[in-house]
């Protein structure tokens, strides 16, 4: 009789050990610590896993909850796979802008109108069309005619000539923008929408940034802290972005120099404000150029500023701040939206 070849099992892939980490049931599954993270995140970031381990991983991290080592990890791996910007290209303000806006029209563009005629450079980076009903920043700035950039040049001459510049994600760092475009698939977010707001690509000193749940403010500040971030500021902001609600209370959550505090903003407004049909510009231009009075947008945008303006220069408390984006309000351009 002819022998029969026995089929030898398939090497295990690498990428496993990581998944076993995470699913190895509830007494033996683990978080998985900084390094091993930085690994993980490389292997995928460069192609190295197979769509089903993509998957596992990023559910498996979604249901434990990830932690602040995981996330500085996802992140060094991120900075280090990414198209780097050159060396010297520096911003004052990091601001993170992912979610896109559903119920207001976008007012935080206005403060960092503000924030930019204060002096300060600010970078802003980005992903949009993961999320149906919501305008993102990218498309916002476009209409407003302010700068959205294509590459790291642009970057640099737009922060020169503008003190102002937006760089899709897609742009610097391909890979992660396909991951946070797996949400239609996945049905839910995954930890790639909280690591993108912690990219700083240009390490900026002082970083501002949004959540959706106020559990989230910790994990931030932590991750940042663990990535050698000087100053943070993180709140939970409408729709998920770095915009004050002025009809609700706010807890502003701060990192500076390793150092972790937090205050209450109370709410300017004593009604809550209506949704809007679909968010627009606009309304913005029209606030800007003195066209219409608006006091949701007015408070929404003042507010926003000062809390730019306090996590860029840490000696102002919030009345002080508060004072400044008044005063830069009244003496602004009321033709830079024209």
């Amino acid at each position: 009789m002819p022998k029969t070849t026995e089929q030898q099992p398939a090497p295990e892939h690498p990428f496993a050990a990581f998944i076993r980490i995470l699913g190895k049931g509830k007494s033996s599954t683990r978080s998985l610590n900084q390094s091993e993270a930085r690994q993980a995140f490389t292997m995928i970031l460069r192609g190295e896993t197979e769509p089903l381990q993509l998957g596992a991983f990023l559910m498996l991290l979604r249901v434990k909850e990830e932690t602040p080592e995981e996330l500085a990890g996802f992140v060094e791996a991120c900075r280090e796979n990414m198209l780097a910007p050159p060396a010297g290209l520096s911003a004052d303000l990091d601001w993170s802008s992912y979610a896109g806006k559903k119920h207001q029209h976008p007012w935080f563009i206005l403060a960092i109108l503000l924030v930019t005629q204060a002096g300060h450079r600010v970078f802003i980076h980005g992903a949009k069309g993961h999320t149906p009903g919501r305008l993102y920043t990218e498309d916002a700035m476009r209409e407003l005619n302010l700068p959205v950039a294509s590459d790291w040049i642009e970057v640099s001459l737009q922060l020169e000539k503008q003190s102002l510049s937006y760089l899709p994600l897609e742009a610097f760092c391909s890979p992660l923008e396909t991951l946070i475009q797996l949400r239609p698939l996945l049905g839910l977010r995954s930890p790639v929408n909280t690591l993108s707001r912690l990219l700083n690509p240009l390490r900026a000193t002082a970083s501002l940034q949004s959540i959706f749940h106020p559990a989230y403010a910790r994990l931030h500040l932590e991750s940042d802290r663990l990535l050698g971030q000087c100053r943070t500021t993180v709140f939970k902001g409408d729709s998920g972005e770095v915009e004050i609600k002025p009809h609700a209370d706010t807890t502003v959550h701060r990192l500076e120099d390793g150092e972790m505090d937090q205050f209450l903003l109370p709410r300017a407004l004593p009604d809550r404000a209506t949704s809007v049909d679909a968010p627009s510009v606009e309304p913005l231009r029209a606030l800007w150029q003195g066209k219409s009075d608006d006091p949701y947008g007015l408070n929404a945008s003042l507010a926003t500023t000062a809390s730019a303006l306090m996590v860029i220069r840490p000696e102002l408390d919030y009345q002080s701040a508060q004072q400044q984006a008044t005063q830069l309000w009244k003496n602004r351009d009321l033709t830079r939206l024209s």
